[in-house]
């Protein structure tokens, strides 16, 4: 009987992927589960190179690049397993972690967990998250502004908006989609994910569902890696890790997706104060970075370039805006 189904989201990621399911069936044996990629649209050879390793594997074909929910959601209706673990090809599993994150789970009251995600230089990643009102955590990335923001928070003593690095079990709001377990009851009463997110956001915005039928935890103690970023940084052309980068194509697949999540999650008129202060951020972004090509004291120099595509990728915000603010099935996607 099939306890667990792991799936995983291939995007021309095969060779991260490889290295993933080598972690995962040495690292898994208490454990009956199954692995189930769905691969969107990769076209890279990748089936046979995986299928031949691993034999066992389920493989669903998706004949677009349907993204994170909708590929998962395709990956979870076919799924034999009560729990479901949402893991990224970017992954490594060491220490018995999935066994060890599946007992913990099943003696719990939680309806979905995380574990505490590393880097590759074993440095703690953020893991867990708390929701603010509004989304207003999605301001603390805007260049100069962002960093004015985050001192008021702190003077002001404001809980910050994720875990820093959980030792034990902490509960949370959400969880990184990175590595997240849910029980396929809790699912199939809080609804799958949203199909209108391409990617980002859309794991936040699910465990906002998740939450109201019960709590959200992450098991500290429990260590996966987590190579941040490599596969979309490679796919997109993007460099960093994390999503404080604003002004490429990434940068605008986050900021559009953070908006769809605000509007779904919180409404228009926090939908419209977030996008009135991004603007607000335009003209202090310009004169920053403008400074700081006289200065050179800052240790991040950011260029006019970058302050243009950042207005650029503002520009595609508001013409989305009605769409984004009527709620209406579509599916948000600008990355290719």
């Amino acid at each position: 009987m099939i306890q667990l189904s792991i799936i995983i989201i291939n995007y021309k990621s095969s060779r991260l992927l490889l290295d993933c399911l080598k972690t995962v069936y040495a690292e898994t044996s208490n454990t009956h589960f199954e692995v189930i990629v769905v691969d969107n649209d990769s076209r890279d050879g990748g089936k046979e190179l995986l299928l031949d390793a691993f034999p066992d594997l389920r493989w669903i074909e998706m004949d677009y690049n349907a993204g994170f929910a909708r590929a998962n959601n395709e990956g979870i209706r076919q799924s034999l397993g009560s729990t479901i673990l949402l893991l990224n090809p970017d992954t490594l599993v060491e220490q018995h972690a999935i066994d060890r994150c599946y007992s913990a789970f099943a003696e719990s009251t939680f309806v979905a967990c995380g574990v505490q995600l590393l880097n590759s230089d074993r440095t703690p990643q953020i893991s867990g998250n708390y929701f603010m009102v509004g989304g207003l955590n999605y301001l603390l990335p805007l260049p100069y502004l962002g960093n004015f923001l985050q001192r008021i928070g702190r003077a002001l003593h404001v809980r910050p908006p994720n875990v820093a690095n959980a030792e034990s079990v902490v509960e949370v709001d959400w969880i990184n989609g990175a590595f997240l377990m849910a029980e396929k009851s809790a699912i199939e009463m809080a609804g799958l994910m949203d199909e209108d997110f391409f990617l980002y956001a859309e794991e936040a915005e699910w465990c906002y569902r998740l939450k109201k039928i019960g709590g959200l935890c992450l098991f500290g103690a429990i260590k996966v890696i987590h190579l941040q970023g490599e596969t979309a940084n490679t796919i997109f052309g993007s460099t960093g890790k994390g999503y404080s980068n604003l002004y490429n194509r990434k940068g605008l697949q986050i900021m559009l997706s953070n908006f769809v999540r605000i509007r779904k999650q919180f409404g228009v008129g926090w939908f419209l104060f977030n996008l009135f202060v991004y603007t607000v951020d335009i003209p202090i972004f310009f004169i920053g970075a403008l400074l700081s090509q006289f200065l050179k004291k800052e240790k991040r120099f950011y260029s006019l370039r970058d302050v243009s595509l950042f207005c650029k990728n503002i520009v595609v915000i508001y013409g989305m805006s009605f769409p984004i603010i009527s709620n209406k099935p579509r599916f948000y996607r600008v990355l290719v």
